[in-house]
């Protein structure tokens, strides 16, 4: 398959991101906000919060990447890494993660690839999009900053890499929340038809499956982002300063292979890499997830999504799903973040 070009980082500025990351020691506390105090009570964070941006981002080498992600918290607290999902970015957890913080976590919220500061190291590598390729960057990441065990929470793609990583390396996974539940799936799964009404809440994937469809999201992404941000959560009054914070995100020079592989690869459209065969292999047989898990869904959820009644008995250690109402769409960590944190603070105690 035809791989995709890369821009990397200089080495001057990994240098200075390093330089700047040796002045923290165990007991500091990364400021996530430029202005904002993360020692500040759990209640006035979470207000001050709204619509502010992540401080200066780090940088570290794992595996096939060089991450960017954002930091909060003591770095001997109990890890909680936070995934996002297409088409967003890590500000889906800009109100999550000083709440964790201040609680005494240590919040990493990473750009998965394709978005934001995250780059490929090499220009030969492979740009796809396929689920256990990016849950491998996770643990990837979690190497790197040494971080055994992790609680994992996420929606949507982060949702899925989560599942992955508690389904197939629940040794690195203390515990998990999954927004949309259960979303493991395989190549065969993607192959079965749906109801037409089904089949249009898809609309997106049959698109992308086309030169046409690849060649709007490029030239269109920002458009695009905004029309699904809208469809999935058809009650969240987001503004345009919400909204183009994470755009920013999507200009990264692989985003739209990456999703377009993503999609195509579903659908057994386009091929993985050989090297994750046998993962996919074991995702397939849709494996039970043993970690202690909450699945959250919110009452206005605009995208495709299982009902939990479907996927219950796929966790089999201790359980909890919550419905979270109010008009809570798709983007639930933006959209409902208190109700987020409390259930990893919560799951974090099962």
């Amino acid at each position: 398959m035809k791989k995709e070009p890369s821009i990397g980082i200089s080495r001057r500025r990994l240098l200075a991101i390093a330089g700047l990351s040796t002045r923290a020691t165990l007991l500091t506390r990364h400021p996530l906000f430029a202005d904002e105090d993360p020692l500040s009570t759990i209640a006035s964070t979470a207000a001050n919060a709204k619509n502010k941006s992540f401080g200066s981002l780090k940088q570290i080498e794992a595996g096939l990447l060089n991450v960017g992600y954002a930091e909060a918290g003591p770095l001997n607290g109990p890890p909680a890494i936070l995934l996002h999902g297409w088409p967003y970015d890590i500000h889906s957890f800009v109100d999550v993660a000083p709440v964790l913080a201040a609680k005494g976590y240590r919040v990493v919220v990473p750009h998965l690839r394709g978005y934001g500061s995250t780059r490929f190291l090499s220009n030969e590598t492979f740009r796809t999009g396929q689920p256990s390729a990016i849950a491998l960057d996770i643990i990837a990441l979690m190497d790197a900053l040494k971080i055994e065990k992790a609680i994992l929470a996420g929606f949507d793609w982060g949702a899925r890499t989560a599942n992955i990583i508690a389904a197939l390396w629940p040794e690195r996974c203390k515990a998990m929340v999954s927004v949309s539940g259960y979303l493991i799936g395989s190549q065969a799964v993607g192959r079965i038809p749906l109801p037409p009404q089904a089949e249009l809440q898809w609309w997106y994937q049959f698109y992308f499956a086309t030169e046409r469809g690849r060649a709007g999201y490029e030239k269109y992404r920002r458009d695009f982002a905004k029309l699904i941000w809208q469809l999935a959560s058809p009650k969240w009054n987001f503004d345009d300063a919400t909204f183009d914070r994470s755009a920013a995100s999507f200009e990264n020079p692989d985003h739209v292979a990456i999703a377009i592989h993503n999609y195509r690869w579903r659908l057994g459209l386009a091929e993985g890499e050989v090297k994750d065969d046998e993962l996919e292999k074991r995702l397939a047989d849709a494996p039970v997830i043993t970690v202690p898990a909450i699945t959250m869904e919110g009452d206005a959820n605009g995208a495709p999504h299982p009902d939990p009644i479907s996927y219950a008995k796929k966790f089999s250690g201790k359980y909890l799903h919550r419905t979270i109402r109010g008009g809570i769409g798709h983007n639930l960590p933006q959209e409902a973040p208190q109700e987020f944190v409390k259930a990893v603070i919560e799951v974090d105690g099962y």
